[in-house]
């Protein structure tokens, strides 16, 4: 009796598993071209192309895109030359391929002519479009087919370059992949308010479907070297480029966003000393305020920080009086902050990237659904009120 179960408990063990099925379309992961970073610039073809239409290797196109993919790990110094690798070890921790057409897709497929490893985007980490292509069509274009592929994750962080984005994905540092390097910069944002919350495909997909006008970050770069500074501004029903903003315009955006973010406000005493305070807490309200047809907004921002640079260094005897005095200077700077860059987005870009919408969606939702179609032509003639509190919880160390 017990050895008939027992054999019944086998049997069916090895039933389960026959019934099991294995991984029978997989690939090995060596045998594919990972991406992590895709660069999209106005259509300039390579000195490869050019010689291989010369030879008849062309095919039907316009040249009015460049797609840079950063594949991830690269080929060996030995395989593919012009390309960043490490000297001692001959390998590469990337690698950068062009191509020019007039479609995305099929600039992908084109490829597959010229690799023996098909291009895999699951791991794409970073899209940077240049701002001069931007100009000319709008990313709900030029993200089309990276929208409806199934294949690219919809958390990739999209940026926008001053200038090539082939160039933000180049790095002179052999160890470095600039696509993990652009995605790293973006945690850094705890430090300064000169950081947008990132903007992810998903948000960029759904900021677009909403004809909302929206913000991107800027990414500058020199001699292989990116930063990170202002951003981008994209109108919601074309989505094409409308201007930028400076890093201190972010600074005056931060103190209106109602997420909490780090940073420093600087300003200068009586005798033209450097005084520093970096903020740790920022709370920030916005409250809506509908009168009949009138709409009107007034913000409301609290910060808490730490006063972390004085060249002057004050007496103790003053640093009471002296610390409630520049509290107001800080909080003068962060208002003259804030009406700098509410005069652009009201009177120079009239568009409402501030996100005043969402309050006043929340708070009057049926005011809302009667302005949204023209909210940015409304928005830029809408009284704004703002006050900003600053307080010094902590002057600092001392080393008297």
């Amino acid at each position: 009796m017990i050895r008939t179960g027992v054999l019944l408990r086998v049997i069916s063990a090895l039933s389960v598993l026959l019934l099991m099925s294995g991984c029978w379309s997989s690939r090995e992961i060596e045998d594919l071209s990972l991406y992590v970073g895709l660069g999209i610039d106005v259509g300039k073809e390579t000195e490869f192309e050019k010689n291989i239409a010369e030879q008849g290797g062309d095919y039907r196109k316009r040249n009015i895109l460049t797609a840079t993919v950063q594949i991830a790990p690269g080929y060996s110094s030995s395989q593919k030359s012009g390309q960043s690798g490490s000297p001692s070890s001959g390998k590469t921790s990337y690698s950068n391929e062009q191509l020019t057409g007039d479609s995305l897709l099929q600039i992908f497929r084109q490829f597959a002519l010229r690799r023996d490893r098909p291009l895999i985007g699951h791991h794409l980490k970073v899209i940077v479009v240049s701002k001069d292509i931007a100009k000319k069509y709008g990313l709900n274009q030029l993200l089309d087919f990276v929208l409806r592929d199934n294949d690219i994750r919809p958390n990739c962080l999209v940026l926008i370059s001053h200038h090539r984005a082939a160039d933000v994905l180049t790095s002179e540092d052999p160890s470095r992949i600039p696509a993990f390097y652009l995605t790293g910069i973006t945690n850094n944002a705890y430090l300064s308010n000169k950081i947008l919350e990132p903007v992810l495909l998903t948000k960029l997909d759904a900021q677009m479907q909403s004809g909302s006008s929206f913000l991107l970050q800027n990414v500058l770069n020199f001699n292989g070297e990116d930063k990170f500074s202002g951003g981008s501004i994209f109108e919601g029903k074309t989505t094409k480029f409308l201007g930028e903003l400076t890093q201190t315009d972010l600074e005056g955006l931060s103190w209106l966003m109602t997420k909490n973010r780090g940073g420093v406000v600087k300003t200068h005493n009586k005798e033209g000393f450097t005084v520093l305070y970096e903020i740790k807490k920022k709370k920030t309200k916005i409250i809506a305020k509908v009168v009949g047809s009138d709409i009107s907004f007034h913000v409301k921002s609290e910060s808490q920080g730490w006063l972390m640079e004085d060249w002057r260094a004050p007496e103790e005897e003053e640093k009471g009086a002296y610390l409630r005095e520049l509290e107001k200077e800080f909080s003068d700077m962060a208002e003259q902050q804030i009406s700098q860059v509410l005069y652009k987005l009201q009177h120079t870009y009239k568009v409402d990237v501030a996100d005043f919408r969402d309050s006043l969606r929340i708070q009057y939702p049926k005011t809302w659904k009667k302005v949204k179609d023209d909210w940015d032509h409304i928005f830029s003639t809408v009284p704004i009120t703002y006050e900003v509190k600053i307080n010094i919880t902590n002057p600092g160390s001392s080393t008297e």
